[in-house]
């Protein structure tokens, strides 16, 4: 097995492989990139791709891409199961479970205290500030995300054409993304046969990567404990149907089937098998279910959650904890779903239960499916299929850049005010980005400091 890599130091020599990297260093990498993971899906995998593939080289661009396509595959949040798919290359099972639950605490933890505070002291003029300005921001990031993708995914007519039709079919059409990643995979599947020099990974033009300096985890590197074993399937298999139901069953024996928390056990159990196209795909049913059928919040209240979402990293389907902790606040006649006086107790249990039965799944599809997706990385018939999905995905991320101009432009619809500060932020952002390079974290910094000091500028001249 190849060892893992490790920057403390990063490579000295334009050619050099990059060291070893210790387990300790590759935890301290994936807790600071829970910290700093906004920006959505597009937007955490731009940090992921510039830090994993570029700056330090812990895995190539091949190897990166094709951990990507099966992930946007799944159902479940793509980035926070990429992190856990390269944890699993770089450090076997315990690699991937630190990587992705790294991925999803910072931000559960965050959102369990700005939740508090909602419900605490109601409106939070601070959170409308910073998101201000963070919203433009991660409109630039994506816009990025999707140029610095395309850029190497779309190295032929085929898999631009792929990528035009994937927008068209989500802007225009309003197709579901499942049907669009159907859609290409059977196109790229056709087209591994027909023309297989244009889809294999990469787009089949034989240098998909522009820097073809060595990584640790190379295009050819094997990688010993990722390869498959089918005893070692079922037992990953086996070992998540008894921590689903280990977990389900104990809250059934201590608070009954029909208390909230065992509902929203069930119902996000459900929820996380069918969020297919991240999460603006599935937040429809969350809000319909959790707002109409159930009751455990008001519309409004989902509506601030998205916001309170947007203002902390980590995967934007975390607004499920925000969802268990409003519930478990208010249900039961506003006596919490513990019963009175465990108000703070109930909240945060189902926000904790709401987190657990969301992302339980992406870790088995990861520790369960990485050894099979390994060994396809050189079976045209199974990677020309990724590659078509990930000309579309191109094409899904340009629809959700122009998904958040709308919304930051023009909040109330076109008939409303134009936001011309939020505009300038943008300018920035993106221009700071592509042009100099700044670090997300560093740019979500800045512009929620700039979206703050506007807001309270105009709410102190409205005054």
């Amino acid at each position: 097995m190849t060892a893992v890599t490790e920057p403390a130091t990063l490579p000295t020599g334009a050619d050099a492989r990059p060291a070893p990297v210790s387990f300790l260093h590759a935890l301290r990498f994936w807790l600071w990139l829970g910290f700093v993971s906004f920006g959505g899906p597009a937007g955490q995998i731009a940090v992921m791709h510039a830090e994993l593939v570029e700056r330090r080289r812990w895995i190539s661009e091949r190897r990166f891409l094709h951990a990507l396509n099966y992930c946007m595959v799944l159902p479940g949040p793509e980035a926070q199961q990429l992190a856990t798919y390269i944890g699993w290359l770089l450090h076997g099972t315990r690699g991937g479970i630190v990587a992705g639950a790294l991925f999803v605490l910072p931000s559960l933890a965050i959102l369990i205290a700005l939740t508090w505070a909602y419900l605490r002291f109601g409106e939070l003029p601070v959170i409308a500030g910073i998101l201000y300005g963070i919203k433009p921001a991660v409109t630039a990031i994506v816009v990025h995300a999707a140029w610095r993708i395309g850029k190497r995914a779309l190295n032929n007519a085929a898999l631009w054409a792929i990528a035009a039709a994937a927008f068209v079919a989500i802007f225009a059409l309003h197709l579901p993304f499942p049907l669009i990643v159907v859609g290409a995979a059977v196109i790229g599947f056709a087209g591994g046969r027909i023309a297989p020099q244009r889809f294999r990974t990469g787009g089949g033009h034989g240098a998909a990567r522009i820097d073809q300096r060595p990584s640790l985890i190379d295009d050819d590197t094997v990688v010993a404990h990722a390869g498959y074993r089918t005893a070692r399937l079922l037992a990953v298999l086996g070992v998540g149907l008894v921590l689903w139901l280990s977990a389900y069953l104990a809250l059934l024996a201590t608070l009954g089937h029909d208390n909230p928390i065992t509902t929203m056990a069930r119902f996000f159990s459900g929820a996380a098998l069918v969020t297919f196209g991240g999460a603006y795909a599935v937040l429809p049913y969350v809000y319909d279910s959790a707002v109409n059928q159930f009751r455990w919040l008001g519309a409004a209240q989902m509506i601030d959650g998205l916001a309170l979402g947007e203002t902390t990293p980590g995967p934007l389907i975390m607004i499920v904890a925000f969802v268990g902790f409003v519930g478990g606040w208010q249900t039961e006649a506003l006596a919490g779903a513990l019963g009175p006086g465990h108000l703070l107790a109930s909240a945060v249990l189902a926000a904790c239960v709401a987190t657990w039965f969301t992302f339980l799944p992406s870790f088995v599809f990861i520790l369960a499916g990485g050894p099979l997706v390994e060994a396809t990385r050189d079976d045209l018939r199974l990677t020309a299929p990724l590659t078509g999905i990930t000309a579309a995905v191109v094409g899904v991320i340009l629809n959700l850049a122009l998904f958040f101009a709308f919304h930051v432009l023009w909040p109330a619809g076109f008939a409303g005010r134009f936001e011309w500060p939020a505009l300038a932020i943008g300018i920035a952002a993106a221009v700071a980005l592509m042009r100099y390079g700044v670090s997300v974290p560093k740019l979500i910094g800045v512009c929620a400091l700039v979206g703050l000091v506007i807001h309270i500028g105009s709410r102190a001249l409205l005054g």
